[in-house]
């Protein structure tokens, strides 16, 4: 029996001395005869030796556990046909919006939440859309056959751009052409005083040409303001009559003049009219019903914590939408998303280091308005962020992350992606982007993550009467809520942060080497950053 001890012991022995890190034990360990110290001691060596892979094997274990649970049927769809088919479009301060945080209040609580609640924001004006109608006429030479003066009208198809002001209805006014309103294109229209502008636009196919439509459109309302036009008809960046709804007001302010969206086809019959040399009037009516400050709210439901419950991720979506369509897309079938994920991370059974918390975000399409304000009132304890999530682009196959610009966190979210490449998400790119609610968090230096998707059928239903429940992919949408779930509770579930929280100094810093100026000049952001307005204080 003592030399079977002694074989163990040399064997031991030698494993000991080949690892460094026991290194310090092995002149004990090669003295002791007692059984059961080195029975206890061989248990010590067997638990240190697979310390090093065990949390690794406990990360792969839970995700793949929330993907399993994410992928299995669940109440995904009835949750979004309710918030489409049975509430609609959803315009903060109107009956449908307030229906729809208390579909949000429900089904988060109905998915496992451990509380749920509400926080109420004031968006500075109310805006509804009347019976908006433009009716164009031309004259043109005399006809052939009669030798008659032909004479030309029609209606055309539009809609009021939103959170833009009412025109009392106006007869028989000038349009001008004004190209794509660049300076040149004014220089050449000339006198545009009292006329109704006509400005050009391409088809959009990619999500660049979003993004310039944005751009483009409030150097030409500052131009139409100085030269004391009427109006301005944006012709629309869609085909097939297919109408849709943008505010290019930057706050929920309302904007300097009145404006509305025209059918693409009948747009482009006006412009090949004047080019005709036809001169075209139009009458025009919109309408708008604008009043003063209203109230909407956030949803914010949380899973706690176990280890660090003051310390948070968000996964978030915005819940309101435009109301020509029924907001499935954008961004309904995110918001589904949020609470769906919340549901496979609660089925799991496994509970997070840190809390995560579940926000569906109001006023997105006024101006962020509903994420600028969640964020100001939790300044206080966003040093205890440690990361904002952010879905909001349809249905298209998420490739991966776009970061906020942090150098920093690129190799360790690189790792935490690394079970979502089953599904393709495969990339983490060190960009800051606009336009969507991760954005006052990446100016308060809070590690952010939005979702980069595919442009699917997105684009062409952006905003329009046909972003609606048939649209929605659900396999896909599946997909991504597995990939929500999962990212989320890797980033809440980490020893330690993904990153600090940064500094103004830094933030200015990743703007700069981003070369990301234009990009918050173009989203009406910068001034507000330059003054101090916006973003980290210190």
């Amino acid at each position: 029996m003592r030399g079977h001890q002694r074989v163990r012991l040399a064997r031991l022995s030698r494993l000991l001395k080949t690892t460094r890190r026991f290194a310090l034990f092995s002149n004990f360990i090669s003295n002791a005869t007692d059984m059961q110290m080195l029975k206890s001691l061989g248990l010590c060596l067997v638990l240190c030796a697979i310390c090093p892979f065990s949390t690794a094997q406990s990360q792969t274990g839970d995700a793949s556990r929330i993907i399993h649970i994410a992928l299995q049927p669940s109440p995904l769809q009835s949750n979004l046909e309710r918030l489409t088919d049975e509430i609609g479009g959803r315009v903060p301060g109107t009956p449908a919006m307030q229906r729809a945080i208390e579909w949000g209040v429900d089904a988060l609580k109905a998915a496992g939440a451990d509380s749920v609640h509400t926080e109420e924001f004031t968006i500075p004006n109310s805006w509804a859309e009347g019976a908006t109608e433009m009716t164009v006429s031309a004259r043109g030479a005399l006809d052939p056959h009669d030798q008659k003066p032909l004479e030309i009208e029609f209606r055309v198809r539009c809609v009021s751009i939103a959170w833009a002001p009412a025109l009392t209805p106006v007869t028989h006014v000038p349009v001008v052409d004004v190209g794509k309103g660049t300076p040149a294109d004014f220089a050449k229209a000339g006198d545009i005083s009292g006329k109704i502008l006509l400005v050009h636009t391409v088809v959009l196919k990619t999500w660049a040409d979003l993004f310039a439509e944005y751009a483009n459109a409030p150097p030409v309302i500052d131009a139409a303001v100085k030269g004391r036009a009427i109006a301005v008809a944006f012709m629309a960046t869609r085909e097939h009559d297919i109408l849709y709804r943008h505010t290019n007001s930057a706050q929920g302010e309302i904007d300097r003049i009145p404006q509305v969206l025209v059918g693409r086809e009948d747009g482009e019959r006006v412009a090949r009219l004047l080019a005709a040399g036809h001169p075209v009037w139009a009458d025009l009516s919109i309408p708008d019903h604008i009043g003063g400050p209203i109230q909407t709210a956030n949803v914010v439901a949380e899973i706690k914590g176990s280890e660090k419950p003051d310390e948070f991720v968000i996964l978030g979506a915005h819940l309101d939408s435009w109301e020509l369509g029924t907001g499935a897309l954008d961004n309904g079938c995110n918001a589904a998303l949020v609470i769906d994920a919340l549901r496979a991370i609660n089925d799991s059974g496994l509970k997070p280091r840190r809390s995560i918390r579940f926000i569906l975000f109001s006023g997105e399409e006024e101006g962020l308005l509903g994420s600028r304000a969640y964020a100001r009132s939790h300044r206080p304890e966003l040093d205890n962020a440690a990361g904002v999530v952010i879905w909001d682009s349809g249905t298209g196959k998420t490739t991966g992350f776009a970061d906020g610009g942090r150098n920093d966190l690129l190799a360790s979210a690189k790792r935490l992606i690394a079970p979502l490449r089953q599904f393709g998400l495969t990339e983490v790119k060190t960009d800051m982007e606009s336009g969507t609610d991760h954005v006052d968090f990446m100016l308060e230096g809070v590690p952010t993550f939005v979702a980069d998707q595919d442009e699917a059928n997105y684009l062409v239903n952006y905003h329009a009467v046909s972003d609606t429940y048939d649209k929605v992919d659900f396999v896909q949408l599946k997909k991504d809520v597995a990939e929500a779930a999962e990212f989320s509770f890797a980033l809440a579930n980490l020893p330690d942060k993904i990153g600090p929280r940064y500094t103004r100094a830094q933030i200015k810093q990743s703007i700069h080497d981003t070369h990301s100026e234009q990009m918050l000049k173009s989203a009406g952001l910068w001034d507000d950053w330059q003054n101090g307005r916006l973003g980290r204080e210190k």
